[in-house]
């Protein structure tokens, strides 16, 4: 498993695009505008993880999830449940193939997302 981003739930994007980009020195990749639901902006910095900000009407400002890269969600929720992992979503189809999160004994959850092969 790899770490492919970090999301973190924000009060105001403007202010948190700001400080992303040009004090942490952040390039936006992409931003997409959900209207009433909100808005999501993804950074990219050195290397392959992203911050993605969300700014929604729903979630609590923080830290929201850790995104991790697995090559068979199946089999690795199989090995973490038998380590004792707390599964809290079961593997959900999504637009880039399948999503399930599990979560740490501090409340943080972990996204777990095997990407659809690119054939």
């Amino acid at each position: 498993m790899k770490i492919k981003y970090i999301t973190m739930i924000v009060e105001d994007m403007d202010e948190s695009v700001r400080f992303y980009r040009d004090v942490m020195g952040f390039e936006v990749d992409s931003h997409y505008d959900l209207g009433d639901h909100g808005e999501i902006t993804l950074l990219r910095g050195d290397g392959e993880t992203m911050v993605e900000l969300i700014r929604n009407p729903i979630n609590k400002q923080g830290l929201f999830s850790v995104g991790m890269d697995v090559d068979d969600l199946e089999v690795t929720l199989r090995e973490l449940r038998s380590r004792g992992a707390k599964v809290v979503m079961e593997p959900t189809p999504i637009t880039v193939g399948k999503l399930a999160f599990i979560e740490d004994p501090n409340g943080v959850r972990i996204a777990l997302i095997q990407h659809m092969d690119s054939e």
